[in-house]
């Protein structure tokens, strides 16, 4: 990708992030960061007013816009709407997005998760990637934790096996399966220069043309939680390009089921036997 500083035509932008009892320090640590990065994509190009939505799937009323009274002052300085949408109850994750999908009429899409922060420099230049190669309608971002420790969100068509050993297994079983989840996260990529054809994106940061999103539909909403980022990359990957671009750069909280409770170990299980059900059981060999 060329390193443009300035990206040379007229852009407009949206942004959703879906909450669930999100933390107010949490948020207004992702939209600072965001601000932060909308600043310089202005500073690169005529961007449109950006709407960022905020979409409360808590059951009771838990965010309020004048929680974030000083971070508006910045916002409006920058052309960007902050927009609250609640009392539509906890409808699920991909669900939530789907509301703000429908109705957008930007020419980018970014699906983003409250606990991450974006680099600066992370919409400018996923973005300019976008520009400069039309047939690519998703990207995912390089990402850490918030130790420093790479999280890799590019994922091969997995197993059944693969998702056992990687949410249940001890770290001193894990050893023995160390090449079979590398290859699953796609730990060969590199770090220098995007890669095209990736199979599977994680859903915590989502860069997408809002045009092909419409056109796969959005979210499958039949996936309550978990899974539905999976089946929306396969179905965008239908449509267009999914790429890897290392010079978006954000930093996840992240988080895994299996240390959540049982709740949450019974909505894994029930939404990969969707995910199978739907694309394709393997039960321990991994596609490419």
């Amino acid at each position: 990708m060329k390193d443009h500083s300035i990206i040379s035509s007229s852009i407009s932008l949206s942004i959703s992030v879906v909450c669930f009892n999100s933390s107010e320090d949490e948020l207004k640590a992702l939209i600072e960061s965001t601000l932060s990065a909308i600043q310089l994509l202005k500073d690169s190009t005529n961007l449109a007013s950006v709407p960022i939505y905020l979409v409360d799937n808590s059951e009771k009323e838990h965010l309020r816009l004048t929680q974030f009274t000083s971070l508006q002052t910045e916002a409006e300085a920058l052309d960007v709407d902050l927009h609250l949408l609640h009392g539509h109850g906890n409808v699920g994750y991909g669900a939530a997005h789907n509301l703000v999908i429908k109705k957008m009429a930007s020419d980018f899409h970014l699906l983003l998760n409250p606990d991450l922060r974006l680099d600066q420099d992370c919409l400018r230049a996923g973005i300019s990637y976008l520009i400069e190669n039309k047939n690519v309608v998703m990207a995912s971002p390089f990402a850490t934790y918030e130790n420093g420790e790479k999280q890799y969100l590019c994922k091969r068509y997995p197993s059944v096996f693969t998702f056992i050993v990687r949410g249940f297994f001890p770290n001193f079983l894990k050893k023995y399966s160390a090449k079979r989840l590398a290859r699953f996260e796609m730990h060969e990529l590199p770090e220098s220069r995007p890669t095209t054809n990736i199979p599977i994106i994680s859903g915590c940061y989502m860069l997408c043309r809002t045009e092909a999103l419409q056109q796969a539909g959005g979210f499958n909403e039949k996936f309550f939680l978990y899974f539905e980022d999976f089946d929306l990359s396969l179905r965008m990957a239908a449509i267009g390009n999914i790429a890897y671009v290392p010079a978006m750069r954000i930093t996840h909280a992240g988080g895994n089921a299996a240390r959540k409770g049982l709740s949450h170990i019974k909505m894994f299980a029930l939404s990969g036997a969707r995910f199978f059900n739907t694309h394709g059981w393997r039960l321990f060999r991994q596609l490419s």
